[in-house]
């Protein structure tokens, strides 16, 4: 397979204050008090928000009567989290916000399904593809127009936090890369909208941030010829859930691959490890992140399939796009076994994603990101490196 000589590729990232990523961030507050509870509990939540109102709704299970205690103490994490985001505004403030929540037990056919028998495996909570992808373009291993944006915007948000009051939370990045011989060699173009406080204009702003996304964007990819394109409606007052309603689970691109890769359109946030439209893209990503570290690929993207109930993946397929070092069909047969099997229990053993890790995936990626100590961003690990290279 060739590699185009010269193309133009773009990606975006939004801030943790956009209102669809204050949305997942609440949902993955519930997933986190229910493992923190229960290891093996059961989470399905949605969260909208708009102008000063929270609503939760969604399906849970938990053990020993545990819901009901459970449920009652969300409201003081939920806000917290606003809270710490940043948002205190008219529109939308944390300690002020109408909350509502509409959770409620998990329907009993579904859990039939996917719990583990003395006959049977735990099944997949639900039909599905997913998709894990990698590439050589970035240290973190992920597409470089969306790493740029996600730094962009961790950045702006490091500095909100540490003091810079003329920021509010809302905020949208873009980068847009010229690559050659499928590698990129230029930066083109850095949009950023950036809510703000009244009174500063477009070139306020773009002094204000500027500044700090020169600081993450990799030396020599941005030249004189970078076009900059700062809050280009004009102001960006209103923001965040006043000026726009956030529903979880509605920016899948940016919290994986930026478009660059396939996705199987499944969101991540306010679900628990048995539903594999999260935890089989983690461990996808897993798989095809170790397979380009390990030098095997320059890109490999991934692909498996799942039928609801059912342990075993109908299908799984490797596409390392012409870069490939070793046989696809080898890397087929081997990458699962690595992994103790893609089943949805083995994935959730071999990761330990049963624990109160996800708040923290729901801004800027869940892929790209360091491993923690205690176990998040698991997926992110290098560790079958010698493993891969031991089996060619």
């Amino acid at each position: 397979m060739s590699v185009r000589p010269s193309y133009i590729f773009t990606s975006e990232s939004v801030s943790e204050g956009h209102p669809d990523k204050v949305a997942d961030r609440i949902s993955d507050v519930v997933v986190d008090a229910f493992l923190a509870a229960d290891s093996e509990a059961r989470v399905a939540c949605e969260t909208l928000v708009t102008t000063n109102r929270i609503v939760l709704a969604g399906e849970v299970r938990a053990g020993d009567d545990q819901i009901s205690d459970i449920v009652d103490g969300l409201e003081d994490k939920v806000r917290a989290a606003v809270k710490d985001i940043g948002y205190a505004q008219k529109g939308f403030h944390w300690k002020l916000a109408d909350y509502a929540c509409h959770l409620h037990a998990q329907s009993a056919d579904i859990a039939q399904g996917v719990d583990a028998s003395d006959n049977k495996d735990e099944g997949a909570g639900d039909q599905g593809i997913m998709f894990g992808y990698a590439t050589d373009e970035t240290a973190e291993l992920t597409s470089a127009p969306l790493q740029w944006s996600h730094n962009i915007l961790r950045r702006l948000a490091e500095a909100r936090h540490g003091g810079e009051s003329r920021l509010e939370p809302d905020a949208k990045s873009q980068v847009t890369v010229q690559y050659e011989n499928g590698v990129p060699s230029r930066i083109l173009k850095v949009l950023i909208s950036h809510q703000h406080k009244d009174g500063l204009s477009p070139k306020d702003v773009e002094a204000i941030v500027k500044p700090y996304a020169l600081e993450v964007l990799p030396e020599g990819m941005v030249t004189e010829d970078t076009e900059w394109l700062v809050n280009p409606t004009g102001n960006f007052v209103i923001g965040g859930p006043d000026g726009d309603a956030g529903l979880t689970g509605r920016k899948i691109i940016v919290d994986t691959y930026g478009g660059a890769a396939p996705h199987g359109g499944g969101a991540f946030s306010g679900k628990d490890p048995t539903k594999v439209d999260r935890s089989a893209a983690y461990a996808l990503r897993y798989l095809a992140k170790n397979v380009v570290a390990a030098g095997l690929a320059k890109k490999c993207t991934l692909q498996v399939a799942y039928a609801i109930g059912v342990s075993q993946p109908l299908s799984f397929y490797v596409d390392t796009h012409g870069t490939g070092q070793v046989d696809e069909a080898k890397l087929e047969a081997i990458l699962p076994e690595l992994i103790g099997g893609l089943t949805p229990r083995g994935i959730r053993l071999h990761l330990g994603l049963n624990k109160p890790i996800y708040e923290r995936t729901a801004a800027y990626g869940h892929f790209g990101r360091t491993p923690d100590a205690d176990g998040g961003f698991s997926w992110e690990r290098t560790d079958l490196v010698d493993a891969l290279k031991g089996a060619f």
